[in-house]
């Protein structure tokens, strides 16, 4: 277990990661950052766990990791743009640490919407938003971030569409470097995206996507919808042409046929 002060050495940013809480067993870094967020805690602020108890991803699944061999944390955020913008956090969250993973390691990050990270085709990272508004003003924004940095063993059909920079790489990775390097990356992002100019980020994210143009799935709990997705709307959402014209999702796994 690394202490807050060996997170930090090496730590080049002004504001993300200034103010760190490290814990070593946690329930949830977004349900504990999100209180700190709703009593006022600065932006930048980054909680950080070397295991969780009840981590989750999106639509309430569980994220599992073992423990010391991942990148758990929260990182609160105040940007002052308008609600219409708050679906593109996502892609600024993804487009920071895929720019940290390749600087850090010299593999090729796939960007997958919404907001997976994926090596050769296998999952490496996940990320989870939440937000909180305030007399129709956005207040705060956490975004949970989980990176498989050293983990070798995934547990059921996660062996197979998994995977971890060191099963990628063939090394151990040192989690305190690859920390400072996102810290770093999405920084340097954010000061365009703290305004609301998200041009930067999504020229990142979409140099690393391979969805469009092609034919795909995506699944929503009650159904599946086929298309051939098309681009990117203007706030995020997914623009499909199906076969009853073009439709916008905002939510869904995507999956690329053959």
């Amino acid at each position: 277990m690394h202490s807050k002060e060996e997170f930090q050495l090496g730590l080049t940013t002004e504001v993300f990661g200034r103010s760190l809480l490290v814990f070593e067993t946690i329930d949830s870094t977004n349900t504990y950052a999100k209180t700190l967020a709703g009593k006022g805690a600065e932006e930048g602020t980054v909680v950080l766990a070397d295991s969780q108890t009840s981590g989750r991803g999106r639509f309430g699944r569980t994220w599992f990791a073992e423990p010391e061999d991942s990148l758990l944390f929260t990182i609160i955020i105040r940007p002052t743009f308008s609600t219409d913008k708050i679906g593109l956090l996502p892609f600024f969250a993804a487009a920071g640490i895929a720019l940290a993973v390749e600087t850090a390691t010299g593999l090729k990050c796939e960007c997958k919407w919404p907001n997976d990270i994926l090596v050769h085709e296998k999952k490496n990272c996940g990320i989870l938003m939440e937000s909180s508004f305030q007399n129709n003003r956005l207040e705060y924004a956490i975004i949970g971030i989980g990176l498989n940095v050293n983990q070798l063993n995934f547990s059921g059909n996660l062996q197979d569409r998994a995977t971890s920079l060191r099963k990628e790489c063939g090394i151990e990775f040192d989690r305190r470097k690859i920390f400072c390097q996102i810290m770093s990356s999405m920084e340097s992002l954010y000061t365009d995206v703290s305004r609301g100019n998200f041009d930067t980020v999504l020229m990142e994210w979409k140099a690393r996507a391979a969805i469009f143009g092609k034919q795909i799935r995506l699944a929503q709990t009650a159904n599946v919808i086929e298309g051939i997705a098309v681009a990117l709307a203007d706030d995020g959402g997914l623009i499909v042409k199906t076969g009853s014209g073009r439709r916008v999702f905002h939510a869904g796994d995507v999956t690329m046929e053959q």
